[in-house]
């Protein structure tokens, strides 16, 4: 008898529910033993060696062990590997050939995902990564007023950041985002007053939850966003209790801490979904945590599934608006040359390019979108180690962006599209835009191409 197995698959990918609740996934030898199978794989292919350092850490181990083969590789260096995995999903979306429904079934974000689970399990998981990952509570904390502005402050005192770059472990030379004493969800002010208008692709009436990042860092995203449901005459409202979406958890390997969050908020956003809102979530990895982390954590949990279902990145809905007839095209003003990032969390949406989609339909505005990792992924370009990596692996983005000379740079990632500014301004100062282009989310540019 003989027995086949394809090279490769043409077959859209598909994954496998995560068994994080079973003491097996936690077990560190069956752990081990699977990672050697994928890894061995991966040496065998090697096609992700552009994507993330992950990879090349992977081959430098093999190629510099005694066999120069996977099983010359110490099951102790195994987590030189799963620490510069950021779970961007860049490998299995777009590059690998053994993904289920192939047999060999090589998932190696979730593999990863596994792993960096196994080593918060043991408690290998130091204060820094735990602080960075606690996004509410650091929100909260830095938000407040007075504490707010000696918190911005610090974050641009190059003495105090080399303290908090040996100490703690953020990098001096890594800007970060300010904090806002105005939440958005203290100041927001939704409008859900017009006549609710379903179309065949989209309900007629919007939720918004507001993420971390919009509440406590750039709540401009989500008024922009509430300005423009109100021009199309959408009625919004804010979803009535939230917390973080668990995405920074969940990188970390802390599932408890995850299924801790999707307690809190998934009651309420199912009865939101159930009641014929389309969830609406600006930042694209709060969005991924609820249409795809959430459903393989909990796979036979129906909230869990109605709200994936009614979870929609804010073009995507915009997109879909327009198709069904509902949407205003009314703009007023042009935006020029517009140098626009796609975030891999969008990417692994597979929703298509719908923000590009619509911006292209501004008069006057001419989009270049650059489809590659920037890099920088949440908080693991903030840390010492990873700092250099991250600016490594942006580099092809921030010359691709600071070429078309823009007027505007962006990105869906508004943590991205700082990186990418930051990138541009150190690799590429003999090109004036790379100082002069504006920084501004596609929201704000879509609420400034209405004119609002």
């Amino acid at each position: 008898m003989v027995i086949s197995v394809k090279e490769g698959s043409l077959e859209k990918p598909t994954r496998h529910a995560l068994d994080w609740k079973s003491a097996a996934f936690y077990d560190e030898a069956a752990l081990h033993n699977e990672m050697e199978r994928v890894f061995d794989i991966c040496h065998g292919c090697r096609r992700c060696v552009s994507l993330c350092t992950a990879f090349p850490t992977l081959f430098d181990l093999v190629d510099e062990s005694s066999t120069m083969e996977v099983d010359g590789v110490a099951k102790s260096d195994y987590n030189k590997v799963v620490d510069q995995c950021y779970l961007c999903d860049m490998c299995y979306m777009t590059k690998c050939p053994y993904v289920p429904p192939h047999d060999w079934n090589v998932d190696f974000p979730h593999l990863m995902l596994r792993a960096k689970a196994v080593k918060f399990k043991k408690g290998e998981v130091g204060f820094r990564d735990k602080l960075l990952s606690s996004t509410d509570a650091l929100g909260k904390l830095a938000s407040i007023p007075v504490v707010v502005q000696v918190v911005n402050a610090a974050n641009k005192d190059s003495t105090l950041r080399g303290m908090m770059d040996s100490v703690l472990g953020v990098h001096k030379d890594r800007i970060l985002p300010e904090y806002d004493s105005a939440k958005f969800r203290n100041k927001a002010r939704a409008d859900a007053s017009f006549k609710v208008v379903d179309g065949k692709q989209t309900p007629g009436k919007v939720a918004i939850y507001s993420t971390c990042y919009i509440n406590y860092n750039e709540p401009g995203i989500g008024h922009d966003l509430l300005k423009i449901l109100a021009h199309n005459e959408i009625p919004a409202k804010l979803v009535e209790k939230e917390v973080c979406c668990g995405m920074p958890k969940l990188e970390l390997g802390d599932l408890e801490a995850v299924a801790h969050n999707k307690a809190i908020n998934i009651p309420v956003l199912a009865k939101l979904a159930r009641e014929g809102y389309a969830i609406l979530a600006a930042v694209p990895s709060c969005a991924l945590m609820f249409k795809q982390e959430l459903p393989l954590m909990f796979p036979d949990d129906a909230d869990v599934k109605a709200v994936a279902e009614a979870m929609y990145d804010p073009f995507e809905y915009f997109v879909q608006r327009q198709k069904d007839g509902l949407l205003k095209t009314d703009f007023k003003q042009a935006l020029g040359k517009v140098s626009y990032h796609i975030p891999c969390h969008l990417r692994v949406q597979n929703i298509g390019q719908k923000t590009r989609e619509l911006l292209e339909k501004i008069p006057g505005t001419q989009v270049t979108a650059i489809e590659r990792c920037a890099g920088h992924d949440g908080t693991w370009g903030v840390k010492s180690e990873y700092y250099e990596n991250s600016m490594k692996i942006g580099r092809p983005v921030f010359r691709q962006m600071a070429e078309p000379q823009p007027d505007y740079i962006s990105s869906d990632c508004a943590i991205a599209g700082r990186h990418i500014q930051q990138g541009m301004r150190e690799n590429h100062p003999e090109n004036p835009a790379a100082k002069a282009a504006v920084k501004q989310h596609p929201v704000t540019l879509l609420r400034i191409a209405y004119g609002l």
